[in-house]
């Protein structure tokens, strides 16, 4: 069977281009062959059940280890129902995957299922198991999240505590891996509709998972050489590997994606069999115009939390700075979801959530715009497919003069930004894309880099706070441009006084050309 980049479910090596884990792997055997209990909690299609597949797979190799790697996923809503249904429903689990690990053991465990059990009762069984088995027993269970909520697992959870904390009594299992997106060792739980929600800490013996679950250049670089070698493909797979971490910030599920569009839906389009840069350029554009069920969660999450969707918001459009810390609610919530990173003060985890985030965001006032009766023009691209940004910004300019001048200046301050990418996005149209980059400063202001066909634009977007600060700003700007290797940038700046200049030209700043309107 030919191997394919795969995006669904657990990557299986022997069928999946897969990147190179083994540092991952290695850390977090350490912890199982120490008799640790623990949860990786990390975001959806984060590799969480690739990991618990692999680990399983190199902890029975070793012959030192019996492995029940069970999945909460899919097990039916009715065994939660009473404990009686759930101790059985556990135990059939157990039967279920001792055929892979422990076969002599199999007609033991389905005989039990059958009879009324309990928690008390699941315990002995525990017990007798590890005493019948003769090696050091795990129990990995998946998707725990799908009964976190439930007071039976949270007694499940407290019996495992106890037996760990009397194991020089009682057998029990060397170790347990629990992976889900919430931490459950501390549960907020509502057990009746009536009950106001509290905290629980049924399994605060459990460790602290701190291995870095995101995909590095030097852990992509193998899968793309794999890949290469395989399909005969020429690219600098170091490079790619630099890019795509660019692009994706190591996020699994991205890097995956990227490679199965690279390989799926681009390749057979050529001529050559090549990767470039302008290859990768397409995918991540194709990539964050469509759907799929990662960028589906990632809305839905923004649209269940109106207190996330702002502080994302403040985050993403605003490039507002703000601290990092888990402490905060909010904040943690963001970050067990993958929408936050900690680079030196929140951040959004990668520049295609960030554009997924802000594409979602604009949609609102890209609806509001038409319904004023803005008509978005054509007639933007040159004749070499290039944008003609000047007159892009000239037109925003106009109409934000018709359409948003009678607007009170507190609309505009919280909005403004995001009119402008509402107003950008028809008039790339496809044809590109444009990344947000915040940059942290006096003038606080949002970094637009557009990718219009094979060509780069850089606009500055920011908030009139003075001819000095914006003199110091333009220095700033040409300096980012040499950065980008581009001669001409762009500036939008909102000037929220109450008189307004709407200014609008060129000016040279250190061998460097700026564009500015002022809105």
């Amino acid at each position: 069977m030919a191997k394919k980049f795969n995006v669904t479910g657990k990557c299986i090596p022997a069928e999946h281009y897969m990147a190179d884990i083994s540092t991952k792997l290695e850390k977090t055997l350490q912890m199982v062959k120490a008799g640790e209990y623990f949860i990786i909690n990390r975001p959806r299609q984060y590799g969480k059940t690739t990991m618990l597949y692999v680990l399983a797979d190199a902890l029975r190799k070793s012959g030192e280890h019996i492995v029940f790697n069970m999945s909460f996923e899919g097990i039916g809503d009715d065994v939660f129902r009473d404990e009686n249904d759930f101790s059985r429903g556990f135990v059939r689990q157990l039967a279920k995957y001792a055929t892979v690990s422990a076969p002599e053991l199999t007609e033991w465990l389905r005989r039990l299922a059958p009879e009324t059990l309990n928690l008390e009762m699941v315990s002995g069984v525990i017990s007798e198991l590890v005493g019948k088995s003769g090696k050091k027993v795990v129990l990995m269970i998946d998707e725990v999240d799908k009964s976190s909520n439930n007071q039976l697992f949270v007694s499940f959870l407290g019996m495992l505590r106890n037996k760990f904390l009397e194991r020089d009594v009682f057998a029990t299992f060397h170790a347990v891996v629990l992976a889900g997106v919430h931490d459950v060792k501390s549960l907020k739980l509502k057990i009746r509709p009536e009950v106001e929600q509290k905290y629980n800490s049924p399994w605060n013996i459990a460790a602290e998972f701190t291995v870095d679950m995101n995909l590095h250049p030097h852990e992509i670089k193998p899968m793309l050489d794999e890949y290469a070698a395989d399909k005969d493909v020429r690219m600098n797979t170091a490079h790619l590997a630099e890019r795509l971490f660019y692009y994706t910030s190591g996020y699994p599920f991205l890097v995956s994606r990227l490679c199965k569009m690279l390989d799926e839906d681009i390749m057979p389009k050529k001529d050559v069999r090549e990767w470039t840069d302008t290859d990768l350029d397409t995918a991540v554009r194709q990539v964050i115009l469509e759907a799929n069920v990662n960028f589906d969660t990632l809305t839905k999450n923004l649209e269940n939390n109106q207190a996330l969707y702002q502080l994302v918001y403040s985050v993403a459009v605003e490039g507002i700075d703000f601290p990092y810390s888990l402490h905060d609610p909010i904040t943690n919530l963001g970050v067990l979801y993958g929408i936050f990173v900690n680079r030196n003060g929140l951040a959004i985890h990668n520049r295609i959530y960030q554009e997924v985030i802000i594409n979602y965001m604009t949609m609102r006032m890209l609806r509001l715009q038409k319904a004023e009766g803005n008509i978005f023009e054509s007639g933007y691209r040159t004749i070499d497919n290039r944008l003609d940004m000047e007159a892009a910004l000239t037109k925003f300019q106009a109409f934000m003069r018709e359409q948003y001048s009678r607007k009170d200046r507190d609309f505009l301050e919280r909005n403004g930004r995001l009119v402008f990418l509402a107003f950008l996005k028809p008039i790339i149209n496809g044809a590109g894309y444009d990344f947000k980059e915040p940059q942290i400063s006096d003038e606080r202001r949002l970094d637009v880099v557009i990718t219009y066909f094979q060509h780069k634009y850089l606009a500055e977007l920011k908030i009139w706070r003075g001819e000095a600060l914006h003199e110091k700003g333009l220095l700033q700007l040409a300096d980012y441009l040499a950065c980008l290797g581009l001669t001409d940038g762009y500036l939008v700046i909102f000037d929220h006084g109450k008189r307004k200049s709407w200014k609008k030209g060129w000016t040279e700043v250190q061998g460097k050309r700026v564009f500015a309107v002022w809105v």
